[in-house]
């Protein structure tokens, strides 16, 4: 395992889950806004807390890399999923600086899933609790 190795997968799962940790904390502080925003999207505001812990116990697992690879496939479809229900879906009705907001916003769901599905791929690399107990898991340096 080479230095970029060691130190680049840790920083890449932080960076990916803290997009998971901070929208999951934003949601509950904005709780009755979100459930709405999702209500008129078409989808039920019952799912709410399912979505919540979604994001914060996919991103708090994400960070600390225990199930990496599960949890990182499942947060691979749920972004996929949101993407294409709250930016893909919308962006069919619409023109303009608007459209193209929206578009940014799903590429940047699918970039998202692409780093969760090289996750899936790799692992989760040097310090994670995947890792507990398993030196033949992470070679010494």
């Amino acid at each position: 395992m080479t230095q970029y190795q060691t130190y680049a997968a840790p920083l890449g799962r932080f960076f990916l889950a803290l997009i998971f940790i901070i929208a999951g904390a934003q949601k509950i502080t904005g709780y009755a806004g979100t459930q709405g925003y999702m209500e008129m999207m078409g989808v039920p505001g019952s799912l709410l807390p399912l979505v919540i812990l979604t994001e914060l116990g996919g991103g708090i697992a994400l960070l600390l890399g225990w199930q990496t690879r599960i949890v990182a496939f499942l947060l691979a479809g749920f972004t996929l999923l949101s993407g294409i229900l709250f930016h893909y879906l919308p962006s069919l009705g619409m023109e303009g600086m608007e459209a193209q907001a929206q578009s940014i916003s799903f590429m940047k769901n699918i970039s998202i899933a692409g780093g969760m599905l090289m996750i899936v791929a790799l692992g989760a690399g040097r310090y994670a609790l995947d890792n507990r107990g398993t030196a033949a898991k992470v070679p010494a340096e």
